[in-house]
């Protein structure tokens, strides 16, 4: 009795505190879309500050949307108990009803008994037994009432979600036109210098899968690894992922595999659009560069992507890829295919152990789209999440897509560290790039990371400086002279823009859903995180880069 008193109490008073703390929630992310609307009119609003509010908006309207679907199961999980409640209630209506006679009969004989001391313990025990039912009836009838009170408040609440999640929409479309604006202002790199950049990437090795990567780990500043380049405070850009990230996603795959998917989930959730044909004609023959013919099913089992001890089904789901992508991109056997990265990895000698039985348990298992094979790209380590052809500049093609590759919802850095699949991998999260000069790190100055900023500015204002606007560090590939910081500065207030100076005042905005950094923010300026990454890339020293779609800021 006394526990079950003690429940119902509980339950009233956290409904009430429930209800109460998502209200107010609610009522704060009104106030700030209001401000932000406000903000939007103002032509002279920075971008920076807009996005990073509206950032801000968004992940508390995600808080409070999965705060309303637990509150709403805690509500059905409520009305669950009540029904059994209800028949307690009914009992101890009879029961309150039944003593209470009961008591009036003890009070009547109280005084006639020839036992008085007995009779009135009797008659104080069942007063107590009476007032317990009483109580009890009290509570479990203001519970019930409070509940569906507490329900019409939640229908209230979802309908005001409803219409703030509108309205963030609204004022992310406003947000984007303003942007859209600006685009004139955007100063865009050349083809030479996009050309450029894509061989200092090159110069990185960045491993496009793990068969590739000889086990070697790519990060130079890696946070874990106690580098110090000597300098303080530092700045580092670090990304999610290799730069491919189309396709089977191999670290994810492990993860997967590690979580009890079994290959052909796998499989879908990183391509689209296929059927999985499971007697494909296994006497196809492959042309493999300077290393003859070999028919499909010999040619899997010298694939060399992933490690064999990986789980069977990540291997089974690469197996069914590297056999789709090979069909695919012989046309069925019709021309010879290379060894390296740049195709899949191959070696003469059938790699054996795990990796063959998983090619013997998916003989003949084929991906394909129209009757033909599909091009299962892949690669190590996507960064939690899937991108199409489309979405990183390729052809675009039907079954590959976007999707967040991760075990719960990704609102935040935090939940994409926790939550993706491939977290494990080396190449997870990366500062790319290597300075002798600093302990073979990465890391930047303040002052390097101002200069990128200030370079972007000069850009805009006066576009025939760009051609002095290389790394400072390397001959100036246009045959001319490269100004360094000091010389960007003189050259932007001389054109009346107004230099960044030396700042840990670094952030960057991202939209979670799509898995792309939007904006970056230095000094009060901001500038879209597309073009931040291209000049942060042709300017920063060394081979430094930022190499994908998706990155944030370390300051130490």
């Amino acid at each position: 009795m006394r526990k079950l008193v003690i429940f119902f109490i509980w339950f009233l008073v956290f409904l009430s505190l429930f209800h109460a703390t998502l209200a107010d929630e609610l009522d704060d992310v009104t106030k700030e879309l209001d401000s932000l609307k406000t903000e939007l009119k103002n032509k002279e609003s920075k971008h920076s500050n807009l996005q990073s509010q509206f950032e801000s908006i968004k992940q508390r309207v995600n808080v409070v949307e999965r705060e309303i679907v637990v509150k709403e199961k805690q509500v059905v999980d409520g009305e669950k108990n009540l029904s059994h409640q209800k028949t307690l209630l009914n009992e101890r209506a009879r029961s309150y009803y039944k003593n209470i006679s009961k008591n009036s009969d003890f009070f009547m004989t109280l005084f006639t008994s020839g036992d008085f001391s007995n009779s009135i313990r009797n008659f104080f025990y069942q007063k107590t037994v009476v007032d317990e039912d009483r109580n009890t009836i009290i509570r479990m009838a203001l519970m019930i009432k409070d509940l569906e009170d507490k329900k019409k408040s939640l229908v209230g609440e979802k309908a005001r979600l409803a219409v703030v999640k509108d309205e963030v929409d609204k004022q992310a479309a406003a947000l984007a036109g303003q942007i859209e604006g600006d685009k004139q202002k955007i100063a865009n790199l050349s083809q030479r210098q996009q050309s450029l950049i894509a061989s200092k990437q090159a110069s990185l090795n960045i491993p496009k899968s793990v068969g590739s990567s000889g086990g070697a780990k790519g990060c130079s500043s890696d946070l874990t690894n106690g580098k110090d380049p000597g300098f303080s405070p530092k700045i580092g850009f670090f990304t999610y992922g290799v730069p491919n990230r189309v396709g089977l996603n191999q670290y994810g795959a492990k993860g997967r595999a590690a979580a009890g998917q079994n290959a052909e989930t796998i499989l879908n959730a990183y391509y689209g659009n296929f059927e999985l044909k499971k007697d494909y004609d296994q006497n196809i023959k492959i042309k493999v560069d300077g290393n003859g013919e070999y028919s499909i099913e010999d040619y899997v089992k010298r694939i060399y992507e992933i490690p064999a001890d990986w789980p069977m089904e990540a291997l089974k789901a690469q197996a069914i890829a590297a056999r789709s992508y090979a069909l695919a991109y012989t046309g069925n056997g019709g021309k010879s295919i290379c060894t390296t990265e740049s195709c899949q990895v191959f070696k003469p000698d059938p790699k054996g152990g795990a990796w063959d039985q998983a090619v013997e348990a998916t003989k003949g298992w084929v991906m394909v789209s129209g009757g033909n094979p599909i091009s299962a790209y892949f690669s190590s380590t996507h960064g939690g999440y899937v991108h199409s052809t489309a979405d990183i500049g390729w052809s675009g093609t039907a079954y590959t897509k976007n999707a967040q590759d991760a075990s719960g919802n990704i609102g935040s850095f935090a939940d994409l560290q926790n939550n993706a699949y491939d977290k494990e991998s080396p190449w997870f999260y990366c500062d790319w790039g290597s300075r002798s000069d600093y302990n073979g790190t990465a890391w930047l100055k303040p002052s390097e990371v101002a200069d990128v900023a200030n370079v972007i500015s000069l850009a805009k204002c006066d576009s025939s400086a760009v051609n002095h606007l290389y790394q400072p560090d390397k001959p100036n590939p246009e045959g001319t002279d490269t100004w360094n910081a000091d010389q960007v500065k003189d050259k932007l207030r001389s054109c009346g823009g107004s230099p960044v100076d030396a700042t840990t005042d670094v952030s960057v905005g991202v939209d979670f859903g799509s898995g792309k950094t939007t904006s970056v923010n230095i000094g009060g300026k901001s500038f879209g995180a597309a073009e931040f990454k291209d000049w942060f890339n042709l300017r920063a020293p060394a081979n430094v880069q930022i190499v994908g779609p998706l990155f944030n800021v370390e300051k130490h």
